[in-house]
């Protein structure tokens, strides 16, 4: 009898999982408390905002394998650990820059992309340095000295974008350096001197010889650039000094679990974000100098824990791969190394679910960069509807956020990979208040709004993950020809099976 009880009890556990859809399965494993402990963790004062290199970070890395571990992921660095060793060098800041021009000086300075590097001699000034500008002036071996911007587009991302055009231009016209002259608002620029006036990091492979110098210099109102245009002759000094290269290490942390289905076992999806954040900077009126990076990417972390927690209870149909990449706010260093070394070929991977954050200012809805551009949309905006929100793509596309995050350098293999956001309609004053801030911090994040966004995360990848036809990008997409290099082989073997 008592053999029978349990044969039947057991029966009946079969079929109750079995009944539950897959929304009530990814409703059963995200609960606020857990999203409020990873969270108030990660982005707590003693891990001193997660810069890359740091052993904060390493602690950060070692907390998110743990709760890896505990969820029966399986590791997948190398010899049985959680971690790839991603290896880089430290460039130091300068400890000054000053450029004279005829009788003018300039030291407030951004330094754009440096070494230590002395110059005097001849300088050509080219207004606001458009091809055809370089065309007609001979600045070989010349310091070029140009306005930032163009007269269209005066904003600094559009200087940024703009400058890396005139970098390009300077170099490949022989010139010895190129210096950007512009005006900026205090906060403005303050917020980009804590990025570009700060050490770098980059992965230890990359060149480091031979880096063409260019910086930015603050010119308030554009007063020494009016002077310059009228000036016959130019001759200019420039000096960075101070500059110092170390090696050091950081990890991307990868686990794995193992799929269902016989065949779909071998397509893996990838859910990524990255750990990293940006450190100790200048402190603001309230003494407050560390980036605690609650949104960015505290968040994006936890959802990441939050799926693998799922899948390890009720794995699907595909497999997947976890990955908490490093170095995300130093140029995208560790996924940019990971594709060139995956753990798993990339062939193998089907999908890249990112999540990565700046903020928000809608709390009924999630942002998806590139939520259009792959063939399962559909089970994203299904996920968000089962859960009170509405899927929406890119509102700001100005801001070139799908290049901006770990997603593009698999979307450049091929893989398609959107980003998964929280909700925002315009990258606003609210989201900037938050963004690169000390005011990052887990007190001030909406945890009932982040309980929905988690819940549709996991039930996104779960249908995903158990839809019998394997994503894709949107045909005509900029990485639909990589993909179908990327997958060739499975391409044509599906075209004779059919």
């Amino acid at each position: 009898m008592k053999i029978k009880f349990f044969l039947t009890l057991s029966l009946c556990s079969v079929f109750i999982l079995n009944a539950q859809t897959e929304a009530e399965l990814a409703n059963s494993t995200v609960f606020k408390k857990d999203i409020e402990g990873h969270i108030y963790f990660l982005a707590s004062d003693e891990l001193k905002g997660r810069q890359t290199g740091t052993p904060e970070l390493d602690i950060a890395a070692a907390y998110i394998a743990n709760n890896l571990r505990k969820h029966d992921v399986k590791p997948a660095g190398k010899d049985g650990s959680f971690y790839q060793n991603v290896p880089m060098e430290e460039v130091s800041a300068p400890d000054g820059i000053t450029l004279t021009v005829n009788e003018l000086s300039f030291d407030n300075y951004l330094a754009m992309s440096v070494k230590n590097f002395t110059f005097d001699g001849e300088a050509v000034y080219l207004g606001y340095g458009s091809e055809e500008d370089f065309k007609n002036n001979d600045v070989e071996g010349k310091l070029v000295i140009v306005m930032a911007g163009s007269e269209e587009n005066t904003g600094m991302r559009a200087k940024y974008r703009e400058g890396k055009k005139k970098r390009s231009l300077a170099k490949e016209n022989g010139a010895a350096g190129l210096v950007e002259l512009t005006h900026a608002d205090e906060k403005m620029w303050n917020r980009y001197a804590h990025y570009f006036n700060e050490s770098k990091t980059g992965l230890k492979k990359e060149e480091k010889e031979g880096k063409f110098v260019h910086v930015w210099m603050m010119d308030k109102e554009l007063e020494g650039a009016g002077k310059l245009s009228e000036s016959k002759s130019l001759h200019s000094s420039l000096s960075i000094n101070g500059i110092e290269t170390k090696e050091i290490s950081s990890r991307n942390v990868v686990g794995y679990l193992e799929g269902t289905d016989p065949e779909l076992k071998d397509e893996y999806i990838i859910y990524s974000a990255h750990y990293d954040h940006v450190g100790i900077g200048k402190p603001n009126a309230e003494n407050d100098s560390i980036y605690n990076g609650a949104r960015d990417n505290a968040v994006g972390t936890v959802t990441v824990l939050s799926v693998a927690e799922n899948l390890a209870k009720y794995p699907t149909k595909r497999s997947s791969l976890f990955i908490l990449f490093t170095g995300e706010e130093k140029g995208l260093l560790g996924s940019k190394y990971y594709v060139e070394n995956p753990v798993i070929p990339l062939e193998k991977m089907v999908y890249c679910f990112n999540s990565d954050n700046a903020g928000y200012n809608d709390t009924s809805k999630i942002t998806i960069f590139g939520l259009n551009r792959t063939t399962v949309s559909h089970h994203i905006e299904t996920a968000a509807t089962e859960f009170g929100l509405t899927a929406i793509d890119d509102p700001a596309p100005e801001q070139n956020l799908f290049d901006r995050s770990d997603n593009v350098n698999f979307a450049a293999k091929g893989i398609p990979s959107p980003t998964y956001s929280m909700g925002f309609n315009a990258f606003d004053d609210e989201i900037n208040k938050y963004y690169h801030q000390v005011t990052d911090n887990p007190d001030n994040v909406d945890y009932d709004y982040l309980v929905k966004f988690f819940k549709s995360y996991v039930l996104s990848s779960r249908l995903i993950a158990n839809d019998p036809k394997t994503p894709f990008w949107t045909e005509g997409d900029k990485y639909y020809e990589a993909g179908v290099k990327l997958y060739e082989e499975k391409i044509e073997e599906a075209s004779v099976l059919d």
